[in-house]
C-alpha cells in the first residue's frame, strides 16, 4: 500500500479554485472545475501550488483492506502540504464519525509512511459538510488533544486554503 501511488492520483494541477466531490454512489471520490452544485469542499489555491488530489477510501485503501477501520475519502498534497479530507453530506451529526475516519486514516498512514508526515510544514486534516458547512464547532480540547496525538489540526469547514 502506497499513499502517494500515482495510480490513486488525480493529475497535479495549480488550478485556483476546484471542487471536491464524492457522488456517495460507492465510487472515490474526486476534483471537479465546472460543476459547482456538486462541490461538497472547495479548494481556494492562492499562491498557487502544485496540489494533487489523492482519493483514499476506494482508491489506496480498498474496501476489503483494514476491516473495521474507517477511513477518510482523499487526501490533497503540495511540496509543503498534507490535507486529509472527510465528505459529508448530511443536514446535521456525522461529526464525531469524520473524526474518526480521519484519525483511522492518519495512522493507517503512519503505519505505512512512518515518519512521513514530518517531510511536510502544513498538516490539517478537514471535516467538510456540504449541508452544514460550519456544524458543531470542534472543542478546543479535542482540537489540542487531536494535534497532540497526530501532529495535524483538524479543522472544520468547506473551504480548503492553500496560501504562504
Amino acid at each position: 500500500m502506497n499513499f502517494f501511488d500515482p495510480t490513486h492520483q488525480e493529475a497535479p494541477t495549480e488550478d485556483l479554485n476546484f471542487g471536491i466531490c464524492d457522488d456517495q454512489n460507492g465510487q472515490k471520490a474526486y476534483t471537479d472545475r465546472t460543476n459547482k452544485s456538486k462541490w461538497i469542499a472547495t479548494v481556494i489555491n492562492e499562491k498557487p501550488f502544485q496540489l494533487t488530489f489523492t482519493a483514499i477510501d476506494k482508491g489506496v485503501i480498498k474496501d476489503d483492506q483494514f476491516p473495521g477501520k474507517e477511513r477518510c475519502e482523499g487526501m490533497i498534497t503540495s511540496n509543503e502540504h498534507i490535507y486529509f479530507l472527510e465528505l459529508k453530506v448530511q443536514r446535521s451529526g456525522g461529526a464525531a464519525k469524520a473524526k474518526l475516519q480521519l484519525e483511522s486514516t492518519i495512522e493507517i498512514f503512519n503505519q505505512v509512511h512512518p515518519e512521513r508526515l514530518r517531510e511536510y510544514k502544513h498538516k490539517k486534516a478537514f471535516i467538510c459538510n456540504k449541508k452544514h458547512p460550519n456544524f458543531h464547532v470542534i472543542q478546543n480540547e479535542y482540537q489540542r488533544s487531536f494535534y497532540s496525538k497526530y501532529n495535524v489540526r483538524l479543522d472544520i469547514n468547506t473551504e480548503i486554503k492553500f496560501k504562504n
